[in-house]
């Protein structure tokens, strides 16, 4: 059967715009350690399911280069992007292309972001961005500009924060506007060698501010421990995997779970309160086996925040992190709590918060990292959720760092509950006694007598602080066996979520 001149020139056209058409470049990337844009796609989405857009638009650059050059160098404008499927839910993908002119933005690539944010908006997709690239293009001669700052395609991404889920992907060089875009996303996953900031080498050195290699500007130990990235992972192909299951959790519940065995919970927590254990078991241990992902854990590593499934059901949990400042609330903790619970109640997922912490973070050090504004955000941030907030005492519930991790008061959640060896105190139990008894104790002259009233008073008032009695008084609503914690969450948020899955109440995320 004969094929038609029109569809040799279709199909000619189209594998002009495959990796294939370009297999010196596509080696270069690929001893680099690299995968292309669209082998990341490719990896991401169902086979067969990608729609692509504007695949043969070219550079607007016909003033300095020929056709054929066009077609062989900027394919696609240097942005791959389209409808696809990931898990047979729809979703949108977006990756600039680093083969095309360093994956810089080019006129016509914003229009054709600008094309698929306003279909993401209209079809409530949620999205995935590979953002690596240079930032703006100067080169593009062919569309009149003076400033090109009427762009839309920042505006535009940055009002989907609250409309949809956005997840950026971050690998090699992700500069300038690129670096825009990742960092109003709602989530950031970044390779090893990613290194992600607001301007490259060439602006800097043009700035006066000196020479910088590309990968000094914001490797990844500093955009992980400042809490720019979300996850950190060790190339393309574990981000691609970690993409898709964050994509998986605002998608909807999974079908069937596994979970592990409870009954190591009661074990998990020292009874010892200055002994300091590691949390993220308990996470790992409450959840669906295999289902957590930790974000932000360089970041203020005295609070954990993670995203799981519980019974299938997506669901946030922050816990303390004794193993650093005893599982204090910072002014860091608390910006990451906040921003974190933020984002579970604009996607409708409940959040359990797992407490163990002595307090507000306290002294002239802390003062000066502006923690009454930093603590008082996680006050706000809890007491203005509309998704249901679970709280679980695991040892120490003290302060207003504890009522912090509740929402505000121990009845705000709808259940608070606590482990058998818990207390519970508006400060801890032998500073308390020290400020509530100091005149009695300043009365004492024997140093030796003084300090071993202290500890007769605080164990007394240990006795009295412990959960069952803050239960008889109603001050939390259960003591739970370790053991029964997962089982009571589950029915728990069952009965709050009415069967139903929560939609959140889509309000725009911080990006901070």
């Amino acid at each position: 059967m004969e094929i038609r001149e029109d569809l040799l020139e279709l199909l000619a056209r189209r594998a002009l715009t495959e990796d294939g058409a370009r297999p010196e470049a596509v080696e270069r990337r690929h001893a680099g350690g690299r995968r292309t844009a669209r082998e990341n796609l490719a990896d991401l989405v169902d086979p067969g399911s990608f729609v692509e857009y504007g695949r043969f638009v070219t550079a607007a650059q016909e003033a300095r280069r020929s056709l054929d050059e066009l077609l062989d160098r900027t394919v696609a404008d240097g942005l791959v992007g389209g409808l696809a499927t990931v898990e047979g839910r729809a979703c949108a993908v977006l990756s600039y292309d680093y083969l095309v002119l360093a994956g810089t933005q080019g006129l016509r690539g914003h229009h054709k972001s600008d094309r698929l944010i306003a279909l993401i908006e209209k079809m409530g997709l949620p999205v995935v961005f590979f953002t690596e690239g240079g930032g703006g293009r100067p080169g593009d001669t062919d569309i009149p500009v003076v400033s090109a700052l009427d762009v839309g395609s920042f505006a535009l991404w940055a009002r989907l924060s609250g409309v949809v889920p956005r997840i950026a992907v971050v690998a090699g060089s992700c500069f300038a506007g690129n670096a825009v875009l990742a960092g109003c996303s709602d989530l950031i996953v970044a390779t090893a060698d990613s290194s992600l900031g607001m301007a490259g080498p060439a602006m800097i050195a043009g700035g006066g501010l000196g020479e910088v290699a590309a990968h000094e500007v914001g490797p990844i130990e500093v955009q992980a421990a400042n809490g720019v990235v979300d996850v950190a992972v060790a190339d393309e192909a574990e981000a691609v995997r970690v993409a898709r299951r964050l994509l998986g959790y605002f998608t909807g519940a999974a079908d069937s779970w596994t979970a592990r065995d409870q009954t190591a919970l009661r074990d998990v927590v020292p009874e010892r309160e200055q002994t300091a254990y590691d949390v993220r078991p308990v996470v790992e241990t409450l959840a669906d086996d295999g289902s957590v992902t930790f974000l932000r854990e360089a970041f203020a590593p005295e609070l954990v925040t993670a995203l799981a499934r519980l019974e299938g059901r997506t669901v946030g949990f922050v816990a303390n992190q004794t193993r650093h400042v005893a599982g204090a609330v910072t002014s860091d903790a608390a910006d990451k709590a906040a921003r974190f619970l933020q984002l579970c109640d604009c996607y409708g997922f409940p959040v359990v918060s797992l407490v163990d912490t002595p307090g507000m973070m306290v002294g002239p050090e802390a003062e000066r990292t502006a923690l009454v504004r930093h603590t008082a955000r996680l006050l706000v941030a809890g007491a203005q959720l509309e998704v249901p907030l679970v709280g679980v005492v695991l040892r120490r519930g003290y302060g207003l760092g504890a009522q912090a991790m509740l929402g505000g008061s121990t009845h705000e959640p709808v259940l608070t509950v606590a482990w058998p060896g818990a207390h519970l105190g508006p400060m801890g139990l032998e500073g308390a006694v020290r400020l509530a008894r100091r005149a009695e104790l300043a009365a004492i002259a024997d140093p030796e007598e003084r300090e071993a009233t202290v500890r007769e008073w605080t164990a007394a008032y240990r006795e009295h602080a412990k959960a069952l009695n803050a239960a008889r008084y109603f001050e939390i609503d259960d003591v739970v066996d370790p053991a029964e914690t997962r089982q009571v969450l589950a029915a728990t948020l069952a009965a709050a979520t009415a069967g139903g899955r929560l939609h959140g109440r889509r309000r725009p995320v911080d990006t901070w």
